[in-house]
């Protein structure tokens, strides 16, 4: 992907209709800074130490939080737009289930199957594993090393190979 907000980036579509286009997050792009350096008028708790993530290039003027829930069958479930209070809930029960994200990724109607046509995605499922706070730093090499020798070698490749 030539676009700089999306080079080496794994994103969750979290809504999808051929109508409506789809939306999601960039899952491994820390901002190295927590809610309570964001936010400073609104009692947060335990979101205060909440992570936060640049999630897309659109709507780069607000903070949002947004839920993981693992649903048995389904996969992951995101749930964007969740509200302080039911965030700061959702938080006790599961430390690793709510994410902060300043933007998110959307895509216009037919925008993202063009995209599919093109090969610029690979899609994957999330796994528990994978979706630790702690390793999504370095998801997009871990996802990347797992396909196959081609992929590993494109993962390890400079941005730049001709200053190899």
């Amino acid at each position: 992907m030539l676009d700089p907000n999306f080079r080496r980036a794994v994103l969750f579509i979290s809504a999808h209709t051929a109508d409506d286009g789809a939306l999601g997050v960039i899952l491994n792009r820390p901002l190295e800074k927590q809610v309570s350096e964001m936010v400073t008028e609104t009692p947060l708790n335990a979101l205060e130490k909440v992570p936060v993530f640049f999630g897309g290039p659109v709507g780069r003027d607000r903070l949002i939080f947004a839920s993981l829930e693992w649903k048995t069958g389904e996969g992951l479930k995101l749930n964007h737009n969740v509200d302080v209070e039911e965030a700061n809930e959702k938080l006790g029960k599961d430390p690793n289930s709510v994410r902060a994200f300043i933007g998110y990724a959307g895509w216009g109607a037919g925008q993202l199957e063009a995209e599919m046509k093109q090969n610029a995605w690979v899609i994957r499922r999330p796994n528990r594993a994978t979706m630790k706070l702690d390793r999504l730093p370095r998801l997009w090499y871990d996802i990347m090393r797992r396909l196959g020798p081609w992929f590993k070698l494109l993962a390890a490749a400079p941005d730049d190979p001709s200053l190899n």
